[in-house]
């Protein structure tokens, strides 16, 4: 395991679409496992391989140490919910800069595990949260376009400062 360079913002990494994942293989569980230490260490609760430049459709969510770690592999979001809830988001690709986004509070959704099995889940509140944060990653929709123009500019301008 290994703890790898997290792309920064605005590096350009972070909005690019990522492949789908083909091949489930111990060069995939090693990815997770560096994954799950980068996070870790930087600290967050989610990350993708997008965030440190490997452009596959990988998240590893750590929501809570009683929960664990946990792989997702190629998710894709089914059904969400008209209920919407808000939440302070932010990126391990932006340490230090959150604000508040609006997103459905519920979701069904499929994923892969790493041997290649789909499954499909429900999740609600935060969980639901994290995983359409790091579903958006993948798609190449860094957290800050979620954001309306006069928040994300008076982010950005902060983040400026703070640099």
């Amino acid at each position: 395991m290994a703890i790898r360079t997290i792309l920064k913002y605005p590096d350009p990494g972070l909005s690019k679409p990522c492949e789908p994942i083909a091949v489930f293989d111990a060069a995939l569980t090693a990815l997770a496992h560096d994954l799950l230490e980068t996070m870790r260490a930087a600290p967050g609760v989610g990350i993708t391989a997008a965030h440190v430049g490997v452009f596959t459709r990988l998240v590893v969510l750590e929501l809570s140490k009683e929960s664990g770690a946990r792989s997702y592999a190629n998710p894709e979001i089914l059904l969400s919910s008209e209920e919407l809830i808000r939440h302070t988001e932010g990126s391990v690709s932006m340490p230090g800069a959150n604000d508040e986004v609006e997103r459905p509070k519920r979701i069904r959704f499929r994923y892969q595990d790493l041997t290649g099995v789909v499954h499909e889940e429900d999740a609600e509140g935060f969980y639901s949260i994290c995983m359409q944060h790091e579903i958006d990653q993948l798609d190449g929709i860094f957290w800050l376009k979620r954001l309306s123009r006069l928040k994300r500019e008076r982010l950005l301008r902060k983040w400026d400062k703070g640099k």
